[in-house]
């Protein structure tokens, strides 16, 4: 399983890292650093096919079913047909 999620399509990206120390004085890089999604594997039900589904979601789109529902998100991003 992917660490993606499957409605937004979040995962993990690349970012530079930057101390305070290089704020303070003059620049000095400090590389780079993988930042991680908040992702989270939830079991959802369904109501409308009267059954769950489980899926790796980050905690945005986790809002997003409780705002809009399960099975209108779920459609709109192309998990159920």
């Amino acid at each position: 399983m992917a660490k993606k999620c499957a409605i937004t399509g979040k995962s993990s990206k690349m970012a530079g890292g930057y101390s305070n120390r290089t704020r303070a004085t003059q620049f000095n890089p400090t590389g780079k650093k993988r930042r991680h999604a908040n992702l989270q594997k939830k079991r959802i039900y369904v109501p409308e096919l009267k059954k769950f589904v489980t899926l790796t979601l980050s905690t945005k789109a986790i809002r997003t079913i409780n705002k809009n529902g399960a099975y209108n998100t779920l459609r709109k991003a192309g998990i159920l047909k």
